[in-house]
C-alpha cells in the first residue's frame, strides 16, 4: 500500500485486516495528525455531560427468590426448607420483601432512595438454556435466533451520527464482546484494564504500514455507510480516546473504597473512565458464577456480597466526582432459579427475576407485585414484565435513544427512572 495520493484513493481490504493492524486496537504510540487531535477534542468536550448507562450481567442465572426474599411468605419457607434466607436475617425492604444478608449496602442505597427493584421480569415462553436464554436477552429477539446484532448494537446503528469520532460503548473484563454490543456500524472493544488500554502501532514488521494506515485515516472523508467509513471512524475513536485516558490516570482517585474482588475492580475502572471523559456512553461488565445447582448458599453469599459491595461503592465514588446525576446502572441475568430446591441443597433452572436500577435517576423502591409462588409453570415463577420494557426505559427515557428498528413494537418504557 502507497501513502501517495493516498487522500484521492484508499483501498484496504476488509474491516479486519484493518483491526489486525492496529494489534487487537488499544496502544498509544504514533505521532497524531494536528487536525485529527483537534477533531477529537472538540468531539470530547462536546459529550462530557452526556447520560451514560452501565450495565452488569449475573451470568449463570442469579437466585432472584433468594435475593428479593418474602419472608413472610411460608411458601417460600416449606419449598427451601434448607437454602431459605432466615426471616430475621434479610434486609427488610417493606413488610413482606427483603433484601439477602449479605447485601448491606443494597439496603442502604434503598433507604437513601437511589435503587429501584423491578420484579418478576422475564419473557414469554422462557427458555432454561444458559446459551439460548442468554442470547435472548442480548439480541432482545426471544422468537428467533439471530446474532448479527445485539440490542445495544441495533441502537448504536441508529445513532451512529451523534458517535462519530469516539467510543460510544465499551466492555471491560470479558473474554469476548458480548453479543449485546455487537454492531454493523461499529467496533466496540474489549478492556480489560486501564494499563491495556492504549493504542500502539508497535514494534517488528508491519509497524510503518500501520502507522501510515493511521494516519491516512484519520485525514480521510467518506461517504457514510462505506467501509472507508467504518474504518476511519474506529481509527479515529480508538486514538482520541486513548490520548484522554492518558491524561487522566495520572490525576483520578477514587472517591470510595472498592473492595479487592474482580466485579469491584472492573467498577472502579469504569469510574475512571467515566472521569475521563471519553465520550462512551455505555459500559459493559459481568459478574459470573450464578449457577448454583449445588451448595448454594455459600456460593450466592459471597455473590451478593461482591454485587453489593462493588455498586456501593461504584455508587459513593460516583457521588464523590460529581458524577452521579449522569450515571444509570442495570443488573441483569438469563433466567432466575426454580422456586423448589433441589437435592443437591442449590437450585436449578428457573424463569422469571428481577432488574435493580441503582442512581440518582431512579424512581426508588419496589415496582412490580412479587411473583406467586404457589401459581407456577413447570416449578417456575411467572412473569409479568418483559425485559423488553426495561430496555425500552433505558434507550427512550435514559439515553434518549429511538427503540424503533431496536426493540419489536409495542414494549413501552415503564415509570420507574
Amino acid at each position: 500500500m502507497k501513502r501517495d495520493g493516498m487522500k484521492q484513493s484508499f483501498s484496504i481490504g476488509p474491516r479486519r485486516r484493518f483491526l489486525g493492524q492496529l494489534g487487537g486496537v488499544m496502544a498509544l504510540g504514533a505521532a497524531l495528525p494536528p487536525a485529527f487531535l483537534a477533531r477529537a477534542a472538540a468531539q470530547a468536550k462536546q459529550d462530557r455531560d452526556g447520560r451514560i448507562l452501565v450495565l452488569v450481567e449475573l451470568a449463570g442465572g442469579n437466585d432472584g427468590l433468594n435475593t428479593v426474599v418474602p419472608f413472610t411468605n411460608d411458601e417460600y419457607y416449606r419449598q427451601r426448607p434448607t437454602i431459605a434466607q432466615g426471616r430475621g436475617a434479610v434486609h427488610k425492604l417493606n413488610d413482606e420483601l427483603g433484601l439477602h444478608p449479605a447485601m448491606q449496602g443494597f439496603k442502604k442505597l434503598f433507604d437513601d432512595r437511589k435503587l429501584a427493584v423491578v420484579q418478576g421480569v422475564g419473557y414469554p415462553n422462557p427458555n432454561r438454556s444458559h446459551f439460548r436464554s442468554m442470547d435472548i436477552w442480548h439480541t432482545a429477539v426471544p422468537g428467533q435466533v439471530d446474532k448479527r446484532t445485539g440490542w445495544l448494537g441495533r441502537a448504536l446503528d441508529r445513532t451512529a451520527e451523534q458517535h462519530s469520532g469516539r467510543l460510544p460503548a465499551m466492555a471491560l473484563g470479558m473474554e469476548r464482546l458480548p453479543l449485546a454490543l455487537v454492531s454493523t456500524k461499529f467496533y466496540v472493544p474489549m478492556v480489560r484494564s486501564l494499563e491495556d488500554y492504549k493504542l500502539q502501532l508497535g514494534e517488528g514488521p508491519g509497524r510503518e504500514e500501520r502507522g501510515t494506515v493511521v494516519e491516512a485515516l484519520a485525514d480521510q472523508t467518506a461517504a457514510a455507510g462505506t467501509e472507508l467509513e467504518f474504518l476511519r471512524r474506529t481509527a479515529v475513536s480508538a486514538y482520541s480516546s486513548a490520548r484522554r485516558l492518558e491524561e487522566v490516570t495520572a490525576q483520578y482517585q477514587p472517591a470510595a473504597e472498592y473492595p479487592e474482588n474482580g466485579l469491584g475492580q472492573r467498577l472502579k475502572t469504569v469510574a475512571q473512565l467515566i472521569a475521563g471523559d471519553l465520550g462512551v456512553q455505555v459500559f459493559y461488565v459481568s459478574l459470573g458464577g450464578f449457577d448454583t445447582h449445588a451448595d448454594q448458599t455459600g456460593a450466592h453469599n459471597g455473590l451478593m456480597n461482591e454485587l453489593s459491595t462493588a455498586l456501593t461503592a461504584f455508587q459513593q465514588d460516583l457521588v464523590g466526582h460529581k458524577l452521579a446525576d449522569r450515571v444509570l446502572t442495570c443488573t441483569f441475568s438469563e433466567f432466575g432459579r426454580r422456586v423448589k430446591e433441589n437435592g443437591s441443597l442449590g437450585t436449578d433452572h428457573g424463569a422469571a427475576s428481577q432488574m435493580f436500577l441503582l442512581g440518582n435517576a431512579v424512581k426508588p423502591g419496589i415496582h412490580g407485585v412479587h411473583p406467586s409462588l404457589t401459581r407456577l409453570d413447570q416449578g417456575d415463577l411467572i412473569h409479568h414484565t418483559d425485559f423488553r420494557r426495561v430496555y425500552a426505559t433505558l434507550l427512550e427515557k435514559w439515553l434518549d435513544w429511538p427503540t424503533a428498528q431496536v426493540l419489536a413494537a409495542g414494549h413501552k418504557p415503564m415509570p420507574i427512572l
